[in-house]
């Protein structure tokens, strides 16, 4: 069996694809310093969670006393990390891209953030990084786009206003979703999960229904449809998704001062049924992605998906049927409910594994429910949701080695054969996401061989 394991491996290895998902940045495409793999927000949350006071996610352009501060400070807590997967990626970032293959300790951290440092300086560095990860090209934010110059490796998604999430105590959310999209003159970043609405200082304020009317106007008016292939959002499992009327719409409103759960199921069923109209009639082209199976807790987020929302979401999804709806689920227990989901609509289709389910056990066992109950191109294989080409490399890794896992015991039992396996894990690194998604190969290897030297 480890045999078959082993060829399996090798010969996905060499198979190119698609990264449906990140958030990395045309600006620094790479690992700036240590801090880039190390901070990253899932090892943080492992080693908040080991006892280090910093929990909060590091500033995405920290100035050196913050970075030196944060690392030192994490270091002493290595250790209590060292058997989770968010650190066995940090160990496949050192030692494959970097050549570090000794521990990070207080007395040497400054000699591998050198080297990591000095290796960003490379011109296009990170562009080799992806493609040792045998990645064609990956999908990110828009906002990260910059001045364009690697419009050559990404392709990319809106990430604006989240019309159908959820924020710790608060139940207005769809409302100031609205209102922040509404008072800025393009589209921009998305609000935090956690904020401070009062210091938005947003001119606009939505009373009327007729001013979410005109709201959701000026957003879609400003989504630039041509530049993305999807746009991406949230379903929060604490909504309860069903139609609402205009005159629920007008009542709720009145109370916005004192609004609970009924006032925020209410917005938020309202604005995100309009939103989804107004794509589908305006871009029908660009798929609409959620994320889901994460909500927000005081600090982060946990793992929380209600078995309800799935089929609340099921009359949503039929009433839409010529909109492709792409999900991203960070709940395991409820993968195999979206599989029932996705393999009846066919307008819904599954990626990834996001967030709380990025881990080598649920990622082999989403993929084993997937492949059993899913057509293949219902099957978005490859989201990596990383900041940098280094995190991209070693969710790759991860990820291919699960495959190699799985698919083995399916072999073993006779389900299929070695090539059909390889043939049908091709089909969806390449050709689903191409198909589906709009996805497109940015460069040939040799093109990218020659700009890597």
């Amino acid at each position: 069996m480890r045999d078959l394991v082993a060829k399996l491996h090798s010969e996905i290895n060499k198979l190119p694809l698609y990264d449906i998902h990140t958030h990395m940045d045309a600006g620094h495409i790479s690992a700036r310093g240590l801090h880039d793999v190390l901070l990253y927000h899932m090892v943080i949350s492992d080693l908040y969670s080991a006892g280090c006071p910093g929990g909060s996610r590091l500033s995405e352009d920290a100035d050196e006393e913050e970075i030196e501060f944060r690392i030192t400070e994490a270091i002493p807590y290595l250790p209590e990390i060292a058997l989770t997967n968010c650190y066995w990626g940090v160990r496949i970032i050192l030692k494959d891209i970097y050549g570090w293959d000794e521990p990070v300790t207080l007395e040497n951290w400054r000699e591998i953030d050198g080297i990591i440092r000095e290796r960003y300086k490379e011109r296009n560095f990170g562009r080799r990084i992806i493609k040792k990860a045998n990645v064609l090209r990956a999908c990110t934010e828009l906002s990260r786009r910059r001045d364009g110059s690697a419009d050559d490796i990404f392709q990319y998604s809106l990430e604006w206003a989240f019309f159908a999430r959820s924020q710790y105590g608060k139940f207005d959310t769809a409302l100031v979703e609205l209102e922040y999209a509404w008072n800025m003159e393009k589209a921009g970043l998305p609000m935090p999960v956690t904020c401070d609405v009062t210091a938005l200082n947003l001119k606009k304020r939505i009373k009327t229904v007729d001013d979410i009317h005109s709201a959701m106007e000026h957003y879609i008016k400003n989504v630039p449809g041509d530049e993305i292939i999807y746009a991406a959002a949230h379903f929060s499992t604490y909504i309860h998704y069903e139609k609402v009327t205009r005159r629920d719409v007008e009542k709720a409103l009145e109370n916005r001062g004192n609004a609970g759960e009924k006032e925020r199921d209410i917005y938020s069923n309202y604005i995100n049924r309009l939103y989804i109209e107004q794509m589908t009639e305006n871009y029908p082209d660009v798929m609409l992605s959620f994320s889901m199976g994460a909500e927000p807790l005081p600090f982060e987020t946990g793992s929380i998906l209600r078995m309800e929302t799935i089929s609340e979401l099921a009359d949503l999804f039929h009433e839409f049927p010529d909109t492709k709806f792409m999900l991203h689920n960070a709940s395991l227990h409820q993968n195999q409910a979206l599989c029932t989901l996705a393999r009846e609509l066919p307008n819904v289709y599954l990626g990834g594994y996001w967030w709380h389910s990025f881990f080598a056990t649920a990622i082999r066992q989403i993929m084993n429910e997937r492949m059993e109950m899913l057509a293949a191109n219902k099957n978005m294989l490859f989201f990596s949701d990383a900041y940098c080409a280094d995190w991209l490399y070693a969710k790759s890794v991860i990820v291919k080695r699960q495959l190699a896992e799985i698919l083995s015991v399916k072999i073993e039992q006779g389900q299929f054969t070695v090539e059909e396996a390889l043939t049908m894990i091709a089909h969806m690194f390449k050709d689903v996401p191409e198909r589906e998604l709009n996805m497109e190969e940015g460069y040939a290897t040799e093109q990218l061989l020659s700009r890597a030297q």
